[in-house]
Protein backbone atom coordinates (compact mmCIF):
# COMPACT_ATOMS: atom_id res chain seq x y z
CA UNK A 1 0.00 0.00 0.00
CA UNK A 2 1.35 3.46 -0.89
CA UNK A 3 1.70 6.07 1.84
CA UNK A 4 -1.59 7.63 2.92
CA UNK A 5 -1.83 11.41 3.28
CA UNK A 6 -4.24 12.08 6.14
CA UNK A 7 -5.87 15.16 7.68
CA UNK A 8 -6.64 14.67 11.38
CA UNK A 9 -9.43 16.62 13.14
CA UNK A 10 -9.77 16.51 16.95
CA UNK A 11 -10.51 19.41 19.29
CA UNK A 12 -8.48 18.02 22.21
CA UNK A 13 -4.82 18.98 21.72
CA UNK A 14 -3.52 16.03 23.70
CA UNK A 15 -5.66 13.47 21.84
CA UNK A 16 -4.85 15.13 18.51
CA UNK A 17 -1.10 15.06 19.00
CA UNK A 18 -1.15 11.56 20.47
CA UNK A 19 -3.12 10.28 17.48
CA UNK A 20 -0.78 12.07 15.08
CA UNK A 21 2.25 10.42 16.66
CA UNK A 22 0.55 7.02 16.63
CA UNK A 23 -0.33 7.25 12.94
CA UNK A 24 3.09 8.56 11.95
CA UNK A 25 4.88 5.81 13.87
CA UNK A 26 4.34 3.72 10.74
CA UNK A 27 5.61 4.52 7.26
CA UNK A 28 2.11 3.90 5.93
CA UNK A 29 0.71 7.28 6.99
CA UNK A 30 1.72 10.94 6.83
CA UNK A 31 -0.47 13.43 8.71
CA UNK A 32 -0.42 16.47 6.43
CA UNK A 33 -2.52 18.58 8.83
CA UNK A 34 -3.91 18.27 12.37
CA UNK A 35 -6.74 20.70 13.14
CA UNK A 36 -9.15 21.44 15.97
CA UNK A 37 -12.41 22.56 14.32
CA UNK A 38 -14.73 21.43 11.54
CA UNK A 39 -14.10 24.64 9.58
CA UNK A 40 -10.34 24.09 9.74
CA UNK A 41 -10.90 20.51 8.59
CA UNK A 42 -12.83 21.58 5.50
CA UNK A 43 -10.21 24.22 4.72
CA UNK A 44 -7.36 21.70 5.05
CA UNK A 45 -9.08 19.22 2.75
CA UNK A 46 -9.67 21.94 0.16
CA UNK A 47 -6.04 23.09 0.26
CA UNK A 48 -4.18 19.81 0.69
CA UNK A 49 -6.41 17.22 -1.03
CA UNK A 50 -5.48 14.33 1.29
CA UNK A 51 -6.22 10.67 0.66
CA UNK A 52 -8.30 10.37 3.83
CA UNK A 53 -9.61 12.19 6.88
CA UNK A 54 -9.83 11.02 10.49
CA UNK A 55 -12.28 13.14 12.48
CA UNK A 56 -14.17 13.14 15.75
CA UNK A 57 -17.97 13.46 15.50
CA UNK A 58 -18.24 16.20 18.14
CA UNK A 59 -16.28 19.26 17.01
CA UNK A 60 -16.34 22.99 17.76
CA UNK A 61 -18.17 25.27 17.63
CA UNK A 62 -21.32 23.34 18.62
CA UNK A 63 -19.85 20.03 19.80
CA UNK A 64 -22.78 18.27 18.12
CA UNK A 65 -22.46 16.35 14.86
CA UNK A 66 -20.05 18.70 13.08
CA UNK A 67 -17.84 15.75 12.16
CA UNK A 68 -20.70 14.01 10.34
CA UNK A 69 -21.66 17.19 8.51
CA UNK A 70 -18.03 17.69 7.53
CA UNK A 71 -17.87 14.07 6.29
CA UNK A 72 -20.89 14.64 4.03
CA UNK A 73 -19.40 17.88 2.69
CA UNK A 74 -16.04 16.23 2.01
CA UNK A 75 -17.58 13.26 0.23
CA UNK A 76 -19.78 15.56 -1.88
CA UNK A 77 -16.96 17.91 -2.85
CA UNK A 78 -14.07 15.44 -2.95
CA UNK A 79 -15.45 11.94 -3.52
CA UNK A 80 -11.97 10.47 -3.73
CA UNK A 81 -11.22 11.38 -0.11
CA UNK A 82 -12.12 8.69 2.43
CA UNK A 83 -13.50 9.76 5.82
CA UNK A 84 -13.20 7.85 9.09
CA UNK A 85 -15.45 9.24 11.83
CA UNK A 86 -14.75 8.52 15.50
CA UNK A 87 -17.49 8.43 18.15
CA UNK A 88 -17.33 8.15 21.91
CA UNK A 89 -20.31 5.77 21.89
CA UNK A 90 -21.81 3.08 19.64
CA UNK A 91 -24.68 5.37 18.70
CA UNK A 92 -26.98 3.87 16.07
CA UNK A 93 -28.48 7.27 15.28
CA UNK A 94 -25.07 8.75 14.48
CA UNK A 95 -24.22 5.79 12.25
CA UNK A 96 -27.48 6.01 10.32
CA UNK A 97 -27.02 9.75 9.87
CA UNK A 98 -23.46 9.23 8.62
CA UNK A 99 -24.57 6.58 6.09
CA UNK A 100 -27.87 8.24 5.11
CA UNK A 101 -26.74 8.81 1.49
CA UNK A 102 -24.67 5.65 1.18
CA UNK A 103 -21.61 4.20 2.87
CA UNK A 104 -19.07 4.59 0.03
CA UNK A 105 -15.80 5.93 1.39
CA UNK A 106 -17.04 6.25 4.98
CA UNK A 107 -16.16 4.51 8.24
CA UNK A 108 -17.63 4.69 11.76
CA UNK A 109 -15.34 3.61 14.58
CA UNK A 110 -15.46 3.98 18.33
CA UNK A 111 -12.96 6.45 19.73
CA UNK A 112 -11.42 3.71 21.84
CA UNK A 113 -9.93 2.36 18.58
CA UNK A 114 -7.44 5.25 18.58
CA UNK A 115 -4.97 2.98 20.35
CA UNK A 116 -5.24 0.32 17.63
CA UNK A 117 -3.00 1.66 14.88
CA UNK A 118 -3.57 -1.31 12.57
CA UNK A 119 -7.35 -0.89 12.69
CA UNK A 120 -7.16 2.85 12.09
CA UNK A 121 -4.84 2.43 9.11
CA UNK A 122 -7.06 -0.34 7.72
CA UNK A 123 -10.15 1.90 7.95
CA UNK A 124 -8.35 4.84 6.34
CA UNK A 125 -7.07 2.67 3.49
CA UNK A 126 -10.44 1.01 2.96
CA UNK A 127 -12.32 4.31 2.70
CA UNK A 128 -9.75 5.55 0.18
CA UNK A 129 -10.74 2.61 -2.01
CA UNK A 130 -14.42 3.56 -1.72
CA UNK A 131 -15.18 0.88 0.85
CA UNK A 132 -16.90 1.17 4.21
CA UNK A 133 -15.99 0.08 7.74
CA UNK A 134 -18.33 -0.14 10.74
CA UNK A 135 -17.15 -0.75 14.29
CA UNK A 136 -17.97 -4.33 15.37
CA UNK A 137 -19.41 -3.09 18.68
CA UNK A 138 -21.98 -1.04 16.77
CA UNK A 139 -22.75 -3.99 14.50
CA UNK A 140 -23.37 -6.20 17.54
CA UNK A 141 -25.82 -3.60 18.87
CA UNK A 142 -27.60 -3.48 15.54
CA UNK A 143 -27.80 -7.27 15.36
CA UNK A 144 -29.42 -7.28 18.79
CA UNK A 145 -32.00 -4.76 17.64
CA UNK A 146 -32.61 -6.71 14.45
CA UNK A 147 -33.39 -9.82 16.50
CA UNK A 148 -35.93 -7.85 18.53
CA UNK A 149 -37.59 -6.46 15.39
CA UNK A 150 -39.59 -9.13 13.55
CA UNK A 151 -40.29 -6.76 10.66
CA UNK A 152 -36.61 -6.32 9.80
CA UNK A 153 -35.65 -6.49 6.12
CA UNK A 154 -32.88 -8.86 7.20
CA UNK A 155 -35.16 -11.57 8.55
CA UNK A 156 -34.44 -13.84 5.60
CA UNK A 157 -30.71 -13.96 6.33
CA UNK A 158 -29.33 -16.95 8.20
CA UNK A 159 -27.04 -16.58 11.19
CA UNK A 160 -24.02 -17.40 9.05
CA UNK A 161 -25.05 -14.86 6.43
CA UNK A 162 -25.30 -12.23 9.17
CA UNK A 163 -21.78 -13.20 10.28
CA UNK A 164 -20.54 -12.69 6.72
CA UNK A 165 -22.35 -9.36 6.43
CA UNK A 166 -20.77 -8.19 9.69
CA UNK A 167 -17.32 -8.98 8.30
CA UNK A 168 -18.16 -7.24 5.00
CA UNK A 169 -19.11 -4.13 6.97
CA UNK A 170 -15.62 -4.06 8.44
CA UNK A 171 -14.14 -3.83 4.95
CA UNK A 172 -12.70 -7.33 4.83
CA UNK A 173 -12.08 -9.16 1.59
CA UNK A 174 -13.59 -12.58 0.82
CA UNK A 175 -10.27 -14.21 1.69
CA UNK A 176 -10.09 -12.42 5.05
CA UNK A 177 -13.70 -13.31 5.86
CA UNK A 178 -13.06 -16.95 4.99
CA UNK A 179 -10.06 -17.03 7.33
CA UNK A 180 -11.94 -15.44 10.24
CA UNK A 181 -15.01 -17.69 9.86
CA UNK A 182 -13.03 -20.86 9.04
CA UNK A 183 -14.79 -21.30 5.71
CA UNK A 184 -13.60 -21.67 2.13
CA UNK A 185 -13.60 -18.66 -0.19
CA UNK A 186 -16.08 -20.42 -2.46
CA UNK A 187 -18.43 -20.80 0.51
CA UNK A 188 -18.07 -17.11 1.33
CA UNK A 189 -18.90 -16.22 -2.27
CA UNK A 190 -22.06 -18.33 -2.05
CA UNK A 191 -23.09 -16.67 1.21
CA UNK A 192 -22.51 -13.21 -0.27
CA UNK A 193 -24.52 -14.14 -3.34
CA UNK A 194 -27.34 -15.29 -1.07
CA UNK A 195 -27.16 -12.00 0.86
CA UNK A 196 -27.41 -9.99 -2.36
CA UNK A 197 -30.35 -12.10 -3.50
CA UNK A 198 -32.28 -11.94 -0.23
CA UNK A 199 -31.73 -8.19 0.04
CA UNK A 200 -32.76 -7.80 -3.64
CA UNK A 201 -29.65 -5.89 -4.63
CA UNK A 202 -29.78 -6.79 -8.31
CA UNK A 203 -26.84 -7.33 -10.64
CA UNK A 204 -24.81 -4.13 -10.18
CA UNK A 205 -21.03 -3.92 -9.60
CA UNK A 206 -19.71 -6.09 -6.76
CA UNK A 207 -18.36 -3.16 -4.72
CA UNK A 208 -21.61 -1.21 -4.97
CA UNK A 209 -23.67 -4.22 -3.91
CA UNK A 210 -21.39 -4.84 -0.92
CA UNK A 211 -21.83 -1.23 0.17
CA UNK A 212 -25.59 -1.41 -0.42
CA UNK A 213 -25.79 -4.56 1.71
CA UNK A 214 -24.12 -2.82 4.64
CA UNK A 215 -26.35 0.26 4.28
CA UNK A 216 -29.43 -1.97 4.14
CA UNK A 217 -28.23 -3.72 7.29
CA UNK A 218 -27.75 -0.44 9.18
CA UNK A 219 -31.03 1.10 8.07
CA UNK A 220 -33.12 -2.00 8.74
CA UNK A 221 -31.55 -2.59 12.14
CA UNK A 222 -31.98 1.04 13.15
CA UNK A 223 -35.53 1.44 11.84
Amino acid sequence: MSELRVVLAEDSYLVREGTRQLLESTEEVTVVAAVGTADELLDAVERLRPDAVLTDIRMPPGHGTEGIRAAHAIRAGHPGVGVVVLSQHADEGYALELFRDGADGLAYLLKERIGDRAQLVHALAETCRGGSVVDPVLLDALVGRRRRDPSSALDELTGRELDVLREMAQGRSNAAIAARLYLSESSIEKHIGAIFGKLRLGDGPELHRRVAAVVTYLRAAGA
